[in-house]
């Protein structure tokens, strides 16, 4: 691993509550400070987690891997899953919608040593997903998820692996299934359920719901909850457990382009009012830095450059940046290249305040989910629909 320190961007005070939150307990593993990097597909590599850790703790998800693709063996979900040394809880997410393949897969997990806790996808709203049953569509069928989340249970257990679910409150708002799942979850055994405050439908638009994070906290009082949705600062994450009454909180788009907010979420925690508050110079030495890690985890420097490309937008959202620059920087193919435009920035401008403070990435607008033929008529699967299932473990990237 390259020894390339960590850039430490600009501190500033805030007035804030200390989150007096204890540790997350995940079966025997110990999470120090009670906040989870959601996965994220393209985005939660080797790379962006290592610089997330470099600014404070936490535990730090994959991307998802489908559990056919692991099975399979293939060389891709192969990677996705591997970690640094230095990651001290190797977490991963899996994706699955036949309990014979997730069972394999966790089976696989457990007896090679490759993971320290699982989490299962049921909250992806992606079509590609949704439509084959799976993701946040997948608990509307009671049978299919008691029998996936037992059965993952059941084989991360030989190697004493803690399995949490992931989920959405449901498809829309008149077919909610986060409560029942929950439920179902829980007698299971998993060790901890989060909620991400939105229906499929909804994609990443509007508002979460913390209310029903709230709801779900109240109707679980034995298994850890944690909350996901609009979490875009510390003080975000303040509301949160406040309002709703959570063991931890669950981190996505609030950390694109942002790694250092695991730093503003540890401080957080320990009643630290300070906030880190880059530069424009700061920006570019920790994107720079974020380049060549992703040249490292995928050992091709062309790859890593591809990577870092769609990071770009996220990094300087809100800095006074112009257009001709930032698409010359989306299209960058070397780290020298990299490197020579952004030294061409202004790098004495400092932290812009407001303008890059509140909600990030690509909310997009309510969709209809897509769904298999007639998924709503009934909350139990039928046979013709089992059988139609085997595609959706395709070796596909969900969210």
């Amino acid at each position: 691993m390259t020894d390339v320190t960590a850039p430490a961007p600009t501190l500033q005070t805030t007035p804030t509550t200390r989150l007096s939150l204890p540790p997350l307990q995940l079966g025997q593993l110990t999470v120090d400070v009670p906040v989870v990097l959601a996965p994220m597909a393209g985005v939660t590599n080797r790379a962006f987690r290592r610089l997330c850790r470099d600014y404070g703790g936490g535990l730090y998800v994959t991307e998802m891997v489908t559990a056919r693709a692991l099975v399979e063996r293939r060389p891709e979900s192969l990677r996705i899953i591997e970690h640094d040394d230095d990651e001290e809880i190797r977490s991963i997410q899996i994706y699955g919608v036949d309990a014979v393949n997730v069972g394999k897969a966790v089976r696989m997990v457990a007896e090679e040593d490759r993971a320290d806790h699982i989490d299962l996808n049921f909250g992806c709203p992606v079509p590609k997903v949704t439509k084959n049953g799976g993701g946040s569509a997948l608990p509307w069928k009671r049978d299919l998820f008691e029998a996936i989340v037992t059965t993952a249970v059941r084989e991360a257990s030989r190697a004493q692996i803690p399995v949490t679910v992931k989920m959405r409150k449901g498809i829309d708002e008149d077919h909610l299934t986060f409560l029942d799942a929950a439920k179902t979850a829980r007698d299971a055994g998993v060790a901890a359920i989060a909620l991400h405050g939105r229906t499929a439908a909804q994609h990443y638009s509007g508002q979460a719901d913390w209310d029903a994070i709230a709801e779900l906290r109240e109707a679980i009082p034995d298994v850890p909850v944690l909350g996901n949705g609009d979490i875009f600062s510390a003080e975000d994450a303040a509301r949160m457990v406040e309002q709703t009454g959570v063991d931890g909180v669950v981190v996505g788009r609030g950390c694109q382009g942002r790694p250092w907010l695991f730093g503003d979420l540890q401080n957080a925690f320990e009643g630290s009012p300070e906030r880190f508050r880059p530069g424009v110079a700061e920006v570019a030495d920790i994107i720079h830095r974020h380049a060549q890690l992703l040249v490292e985890t995928f050992g091709d420097e062309q790859r890593g450059m591809r990577e870092i490309r769609k990071h770009v937008a996220w990094y300087f959202h809100g800095y006074p940046v112009g257009g001709q620059l930032r698409a010359q920087m989306a299209q960058v193919a070397t780290l020298e290249q990299f490197r020579e435009l952004l030294d061409q920035l202004d790098l004495s401008l400092p932290y812009p305040g407001a303008a890059v403070e509140g909600p990030r990435g690509r909310a997009g607008s309510p969709k209809k989910p897509h769904l298999p033929d007639g998924w709503l008529d009934s909350r139990i699967l039928g046979d013709a629909e089992r059988l139609g299932l085997a595609d959706a473990e395709l070796d596909i990237s969900g969210g």
